[in-house]
């Protein structure tokens, strides 16, 4: 009797799960995408990097940190938040060129990202770099 059961059940619950996409998609935009970016000197100690697009485009679930041309220090960073109180991250360690940070929630469900401040030391002599702010959406 069950297998008779599944036998013509079956087919319809394929069917079911096929409409419903792969498990723990929204369909939209999630993806990581650059927030803003800064060439960053040796000889400053800090940089502000603001966030570009509308306000639907600065509306993130997660933002992290990417480094681009030499080794960076990050010290101290500040998420500047459109709607919620500023976060403050410290002692992030060094990230080498292509690396990233690891990801940092927003706060609530999704918050909009104004911009960063982000305290650093560029090591092993290299003049620049780039950081670049990436967001999840």
């Amino acid at each position: 009797m069950t297998i008779k059961i599944l036998a013509v059940m079956g087919p319809f619950l394929a069917a079911s799960i096929s409409l419903l996409g792969p498990a723990g998609s929204s369909g939209a935009a999630d993806e990581w995408f650059v927030l803003g970016q800064q060439t960053i000197k040796s000889v400053d100690p800090s940089v502000n990097i603001n966030s570009e697009g509308n306000r639907w485009k600065k509306d993130v679930k997660w933002v992290k940190l990417a480094a681009e041309g030499a080794d960076v220090k990050i010290d101290k960073v500040v998420l500047h938040w459109d709607n919620r109180r500023d976060d403050i991250v410290n002692d992030l360690g060094v990230l080498k060129p292509g690396g990233q940070t690891a990801a940092k929630n927003a706060p609530g469900r999704k918050g909009r990202l104004t911009g960063v401040t982000v305290q650093y030391q560029i090591l092993n002599n290299a003049k620049t770099a780039t950081l670049k702010v990436l967001g999840y959406d």
